[in-house]
């Protein structure tokens, strides 16, 4: 069975190709990237511009085409915050159906958390202890922790790149003043959930997913895709502190010729590294190891659970059948007593 994920984001839908094996890992056969740019389409008033809902339906219908052609049987689609959010995601989402013949789900914010948590969990395994998992996406960013495969806590704050550089970034490169007023947004919406995280208690290890945050720990020296998932990649908060002022200066067309970023991403990358950078430092976390697995592989991987075959060596429940216990009794009665 082949099955696949299509992740409607606000850069691009995203169509995640595997082929099922019970017990076997969620490597991808195929993947296809079709751009959907809707983080400049979004409308002051919160609805997605008639151009982004074009572009949206275009890109999900080309996906679609993909998936049949690579003889997909089952397809999950979805659509993540920038989507999930519009004013008029009803609209978008019928016009997407209409042109694909697919209608998207909708995943909260704490879905997508406990989701991408559920992956990263499965890639370190069980001696990696308590998680604290944090993804920074074009709309929000997820902050989970914990120890077994369901999180202790999962919370989803409105600190995406994307987001932050439409409210407060408006100017390429950024002002001071603008840079100043999102770090303070950050800061203060961090600390409404800082003292819950505290009182959970410290990770055994920080771990982050993302695009932003794979871009950021490119950008600062890790190995490139090409090497691989098995290749350990991390960011620190060092370096991004020694990268930011250079990323501020710099308008978005030069950010795009540094290692690591995307054209796509160039104008949301200062967003996504300083709110990583204020959101480790309040964290008082040194360093994140970057994740390979996020959220496409925690839906793939929550499908695969299912397809299991009939245990080898299946349990027998264990019954006490009353008469047997009165005789255990009577034996124990009936025993001599120790000299």
């Amino acid at each position: 069975m082949r099955l696949a994920v299509l992740d409607i984001g606000s850069n691009s839908a995203q169509l995640q190709v595997v082929d099922v094996s019970a017990g076997a890992p969620p490597l991808p056969a195929h993947a296809v990237k079709e751009p959907t740019l809707l983080a400049e389409e979004l409308l002051p008033d919160g609805t997605l511009s008639e151009t982004g809902i074009e572009r949206v339906a275009a890109a999900v219908s080309r996906s679609v085409d993909a998936a049949v052609r690579l003889g997909v049987d089952h397809l999950y689609p979805f659509v993540t915050a920038a989507v999930r959010d519009a004013v008029n995601r009803e609209d978008v989402i019928d016009r997407i159906q209409a042109g694909s013949g697919i209608r998207p789900q909708f995943l909260s914010g704490e879905e997508e958390a406990r989701l991408t948590y559920f992956a990263a969990r499965r890639w370190y395994g069980w001696s990696a202890g308590r998680l604290l998992l944090i993804d920074i996406g074009g709309g929000s960013m997820e902050l989970v922790l914990g120890r077994d495969e369901q999180p202790e806590l999962a919370i989803s704050l409105p600190l995406g790149a994307g987001r932050l550089t439409r409210e407060f970034l408006t100017a390429d490169p950024p002002t001071r003043a603008q840079l100043k007023a999102v770090r303070r947004h950050v800061r203060d919406t961090l600390s409404e959930v800082l003292d819950r995280l505290r009182w959970e208690g410290p990770p055994r290890r920080v771990v982050a997913t993302s695009k932003t945050f794979k871009q950021l720990a490119r950008l600062t020296g890790a190995s490139p895709q090409r090497k691989g998932p098995f290749v350990t990649r991390s960011l620190s908060l060092a370096d991004l502190r020694r990268w930011i002022p250079r990323l501020t200066r710099l308008p978005a067309a030069e950010r795009a010729g540094l290692r690591g970023i995307s054209r796509p991403r160039a104008r949301q990358v200062v967003a996504g590294a300083v709110g990583a950078e204020v959101t480790l430092s309040a964290l008082d976390v040194p360093r994140v190891e970057i994740c390979p697995w996020a959220l496409r592989e925690g839906i793939l991987l929550r499908h695969l659970e299912r397809v299991v075959d009939k245990p080898e060596l299946p349990l027998q429940p264990l019954t006490r059948h009353p008469d047997a216990v009165v005789r255990r009794l009577h034996s124990a009665e009936e025993e001599p007593a120790p000299s």
